[in-house]
């Protein structure tokens, strides 16, 4: 699957998140942390933003400039009437050019569609767009290596991918972060996330 038929999928999904019973502070805990990392705070980006607009909200309290990129219009539909004077970008992170630098960039259960061919050069271009000393947040499959699969638990059927968890820290290490909190915050489930900080 391709994320474009993934942004398609999520189009259908829009009222699972674009509803009061939805979890708010899903992430708000993982990326106050990750702001305590940061130095100066400019800009800021949402990578896989969705609609609810939860972590737009936490970047513009926490004074930074926030903007969001997603692949599935509907989302984007959403999130722009709630934030109608925010930057909003509508694109596959795999080929997306980034217009600036960001101060910190996350991307919370959202790369983990990306085709596993394409993780690496993703993370690359992720941690290429911080501004030196900006951070990088993104939550994974916690898998002990590299693996691919396909879940319906959402219907329609997703694909998810990761490199594993070592081969995140390698790939961050080798372009020049520093891991500041690696953790399995829904254990015993493979959900983990990373904070790196570019050097």
């Amino acid at each position: 699957m391709n994320p474009v038929d993934t942004g398609k999928h999520y189009d259908t999904l829009t009222h699972l998140w674009d509803n009061a019973k939805f979890n708010r502070q899903n992430g708000i805990e993982q990326h106050r942390r990750a702001i305590q990392f940061v130095g100066q705070k400019g800009k800021a980006l949402d990578v896989g933003c969705g609609c609810t607009g939860r972590l737009i909200d936490l970047f513009s309290e926490e004074g930074f400039l926030p903007e969001g990129l997603d692949i599935s219009e509907k989302m984007l539909l959403l999130a722009r009437k709630k934030h109608p004077h925010v930057t909003f970008h509508h694109a596959d992170i795999c080929q997306w050019v980034q217009p600036c630098e960001f101060s910190l960039i996350s991307a919370w259960d959202s790369i983990w569609h990306v085709p596993l061919s394409e993780q690496r050069s993703v993370i690359t271009r992720l941690v290429e767009s911080l501004v030196g000393g900006g951070v990088l947040i993104f939550s994974f499959g916690g898998t002990e290596g590299p693996g691919e699969h396909h879940d319906d638990f959402m219907s329609p059927e997703m694909y998810y991918s990761s490199l594993g968890t070592q081969g995140f820290v390698r790939l961050t290490g080798e372009l020049g972060c520093e891991l500041r909190h690696l953790e399995f915050d829904q254990y015993p489930e493979l959900h983990a996330y990373m904070i790196v900080q570019k050097l």
